[in-house]
């Protein structure tokens, strides 16, 4: 009688398993619209549209990340610029947490943040740097429902008009 009550107790324990790991898997069904999707280079920022659909779950949240060439100027105190400095820059970006709609879909646009010129960038600290410009080629959108990446897209950027 105990090994059968044993089993009865594994039995449903993996049943209860399998339903739980279903709900989540299925929970991160998002996914890109393709013909939507696009990032455009607007200087030293990113800003990046398209749609998402199939979302489950009870969040979600789309995250850029784009490697370019920064072009960097450096002034001197006397107010002199010393232009053309270039150095790799990484940007990211991200919608924040989104509560999942209830249709499933959702548009979205959002812009990353300028970045900081690195502090080498210039012949010495009595220099202030600016990035001026970036050149991108392409960025990496991730779609993440409940902490959990669903999908991934790698797109060309779109030059700066």
């Amino acid at each position: 009688m105990k090994t059968i009550t044993r089993n009865l107790i594994f039995g449903l324990a993996l049943v209860c398993s399998a339903m739980i790991f279903a709900a989540q898997a299925s929970a991160q069904s998002g996914h890109f619209l393709d013909q939507n999707l696009q990032c455009r280079d607007i200087g030293t920022q990113l800003q990046c549209t398209g749609k998402v659909a199939g979302l489950g779950g009870t969040t979600f949240e789309i995250e850029v990340e784009a490697e370019g060439q920064a072009i960097v100027e450096c002034t001197n105190a006397g107010g002199n610029v010393a232009p053309g400095q270039t150095t790799d820059a990484t940007l990211t970006g991200s919608t924040g947490p989104q509560p999942t709609p209830r249709n499933g879909s959702f548009r979205f646009s959002f812009t990353t943040v300028s970045p900081p010129a690195p502090a080498e960038s210039c012949p010495n600290s009595g220099w202030t740097a600016t990035v001026v410009d970036i050149v991108f080629t392409t960025a990496t959108l991730q779609l993440i429902e409940d902490g959990v990446v669903s999908d991934e897209r790698t797109v060309t950027v779109q030059p700066e008009s």
